[in-house]
Order: C-alpha cells, then structure tokens, then sequence
C-alpha cells in the first residue's frame, strides 16, 4: 500500500468491482481503448490485477480517496510483455473514474507510483498511449517522462489498421 496526502494506492478488493465495471462500461473512460468492456471482462482484469500484485508485491493499484474511501481508478506499474520496442521495461499508467478527473488525482497517484518504481531500482519507466489520447500524454510529460519518438510501435494486440494501433512512447531513466 502507498499513501499520498489524499490517496491510497492499495491492492484490489471486492467493493471495487462494481465502480470498476461502470468505469469499463463509460465510453468517455475507454475512448482510447479497442473497447468497452463486459462485467465478466471486467472482474476478470481485477482478478488478473490482484494476482500481479499479490505475486511481484507490486502492479496496478487500485486508487481510493483517503478522505471518503471511494474508489477513484487504478494506477501502477506493469512489466510489458508483448514484442514492441519497451518490451520487458516495466510500464507506468493510469485510469480514473470520469468523477474524478481533473482533480489532480491521476497526477498524485502516478507521481507516486513513479517513486515507487524508482525505489524498486528500475533504470527506466516507460508509458505508451494513443496519440489522440491528450490527456495521458500530458499526464506522462506532467511526471517527468520524455517523449521518445524512437520507441513508438504499433500495438500488436490490434490490427493492422486500427485507428488505435499506432502508440507514442515517453520515458523516464532512474534520477
């Protein structure tokens, strides 16, 4: 569990299934994603978030306000499996709840995070989103991250074509 002065990043539990199915289910939220996604998809992703955390002691934290204990979104870090260019760094990202945005929210967290990252030893942390995606990407540059042109890919879990294929990179090396 990491703790900011308003938030807590902490491992997933069963009341946040219901906020985190509703925030898959908003189409503003998942605007830069191949989809929406089902209830059964969703507590699945939960389960596949909890059991990261529970195994590396680290992952995809869900976020919830100190002040009230709602549940906000997730934030973390997550090691990048499939072939691309930042394959086997390890990722930082973020989603908030549409109620919770502009808040400064996914700022904190993330900026949280990143330490978190840093004090684990990482040499570098890396985020990728679509280029239509503004406010992720100012998020990443908002954290420290640099863009790095030299490491956009397209996304090979979407095809060829795909308006969200094409994904911009920015990183960030260990201060």
């Amino acid at each position: 569990m990491i703790e900011t002065p308003r938030l807590i990043l902490r491992q997933w539990q069963d009341s946040d299934r219901g906020p985190f199915a509703a925030m898959g289910a908003d189409p503003e939220v998942m605007a830069h994603f191949p989809a929406l996604l089902t209830r059964a998809e969703s507590d699945a992703l939960i389960d596949r978030l909890h059991a990261g955390i529970a195994e590396r002691g680290w992952g995809l934290w869900a976020i919830e306000r100190r002040a009230d204990g709602e549940f906000l979104g997730w934030t973390g870090l997550n090691p990048v499996t499939f072939p691309c260019p930042v394959e086997n760094d390890v990722e930082i990202g973020w989603r908030l709840a549409r109620a919770a945005w502009g808040q400064g929210h996914a700022r904190e967290a993330a900026l949280a995070a990143l330490a978190f990252g840093w004090e684990l030893g990482l040499a570098r942390i890396v985020s990728f989103t679509v280029a239509a995606n503004t406010r992720s990407w100012g998020l990443m540059q908002r954290i420290g991250l640099d863009r790095r042109e030299d490491l956009d890919f397209d996304h090979p879990r979407l095809a060829a074509g795909h308006p969200l294929r094409r994904h911009i990179t920015y990183a960030g090396n260990r201060p």
